[in-house]
């Protein structure tokens, strides 16, 4: 007899409307701005020049593994994304541990872009980043504010979305707008002198995590594969362009940031796109920067508010998650994923409420990036094994950049250094009894291959 309790299986349609190379590169360069690039020139601009050789490596590493994604999703179109390649690769005890790891990256990145919002608000509020506690408190509330609008579906959380999606590219171009006035001679800018006694391994090191925590979401183009109008062309073309442009976009803000104002400003400071325009543009360009800043990481934690509620839901019903995660509400809004996860990251924050704004924010960036890099590791590495096997056509170009993707992943889970990278081995440890109480039907396990 079957299981009366089983997950429904999944019903592939097909989509109405194909996605071409333009909407692809929407969603990718869409993911990836959100709230990092905000507030990170503060965590950054210790560094000084050794910044900005983490960002070039990072937009490298970057590069190869959002290729390996790409030959991922033409290869193997129909596993279901990231978790299906683990599967795989390396069997459902792996794509298990991956799939919780990057779902508890979601609402641990959730827990640093409440923070970046709040640090910018704060601009209209000074006194808010001298009361201890305040600032998390603040940021606790920012996230049940948004989590009550995805508890309406994810219509509601989509049209909140649409309209804070245009906002957030209008910091960024300012800052390269005055990056363009400077190269052409404007007046009263200084840039910090490069020395290259001040280079050092160690300091370049530290930045990857940083840096890559901005990065985070180039892997979105391969999620829809199925959507995908000629997916083999065009998913490996919006990836790798939408990378490339952001990862250029990235340099540029925040380089100039890091080396057109005094680093103990920026290091200090709870909005430094703002300091940065009001020093060159005006106070009142600066507020209406704060501002726009605020509302794209209010934005992007609405989008991935949505994400930490569905993730768990997909699992549950292909059988990796607890059945408990897979029931919804007459709006298939998954409801009690999207509450716990919330709890979640309300905890995370308070539990660390002492720290400053920019402190709070590195190490829940530095937490959430090692996180993720279980993922791109672990994709990375299912890359190679499926490629030896020969479900994956075999190419010397794609071996080099996957193992070169692997080789940076490792680097950078170096650079997160023992606190971020202890908590992932704790929290993974933690999930292995899960996994072995979570029952699992065979329908499910089929959905699932």
């Amino acid at each position: 007899m079957a299981d009366a309790h089983a997950p429904p299986p999944i019903v592939e349609r097909a989509p109405r409307r194909a996605l071409g190379f333009w909407m692809c590169l929407a969603l990718v360069m869409g993911n990836m701005i959100g709230s990092g690039v905000y507030l990170l020139p503060a965590s950054l601009a210790p560094y000084g020049w050794n910044a900005v050789l983490g960002w070039v490596f990072t937009v490298g590493g970057a590069l190869c593994l959002a290729y390996v994604f790409s030959r991922l999703a033409q290869a193997l179109p129909s596993v279901g994304g990231a978790y299906g390649f683990v599967r795989r690769g390396f069997g459902p005890f792996a794509a298990f541990l991956v799939g919780l790891t990057y779902w508890m990256s979601v609402w641990i990145a959730n827990a640093a872009i409440s923070i970046a919002a709040v640090s910018y608000l704060s601009i209209f509020a000074p006194g808010i980043a001298s009361v201890s506690g305040l600032p998390a408190g603040l940021a606790v509330a920012l996230v049940w504010a948004v989590t009550f609008v995805n508890l309406f579906g994810a219509r509601s959380a989509g049209g909140f979305q649409l309209a804070t999606m245009v906002l957030k590219l209008l910091p960024l171009l300012a800052v390269i707008v005055i990056v363009l006035l400077f190269v052409g001679g404007m007046d009263g800018a200084e840039v910090q002198p490069f020395r290259a006694a001040d280079i050092t391994a160690p300091a370049v090191t530290a930045t990857a995590a940083l840096t890559l925590w901005a990065m985070l979401g180039f892997e979105s183009a391969s999620i829809p594969q199925g959507k995908v109008d000629r997916p083999d062309i065009t998913i490996p073309r919006a990836t790798m362009v939408g990378t490339l442009l952001v990862g250029l976009i990235y340099i540029v803000t925040c380089s100039a940031i890091i080396l057109m104002l005094p680093a103990e400003q920026v290091a200090q400071s709870s909005a430094p796109f703002a300091d940065f325009i009001e020093r060159y543009w005006g106070h009142g360009p600066a507020l209406l920067i704060a501002l726009f800043a605020a509302i794209s990481a209010i934005g992007a934690l609405n989008g991935w508010v949505l994400i930490q509620g569905e993730l768990p839901l997909s699992m549950a019903r292909r059988g990796s998650f607890p059945r408990w995660f897979g029931i919804t509400d007459r709006n298939d809004t998954p409801r009690r994923g999207l509450v716990l996860s919330s709890a979640l990251v309300s905890i995370l924050i308070m539990m660390n409420y002492s720290r400053t704004m920019a402190d709070l924010f590195t190490f829940m960036a530095l937490l959430s990036t090692a996180a993720t890099l279980v993922l791109y590791l672990a994709c990375a590495a299912a890359s190679l094994r499926l490629t030896a096997t020969g479900e994956m056509p075999r190419s010397v170009p794609f071996l080099i950049i996957a193992a070169l993707g692997l080789v940076y992943a490792l680097w950078t889970f170096y650079g997160a250094g023992l606190e971020a990278t202890g908590w992932i081995a704790v929290l993974l440890a933690l999930g292995v009894p899960l996994y072995f109480l979570t029952p699992r039907s065979a329908a499910a396990n089929e959905a699932a291959e």
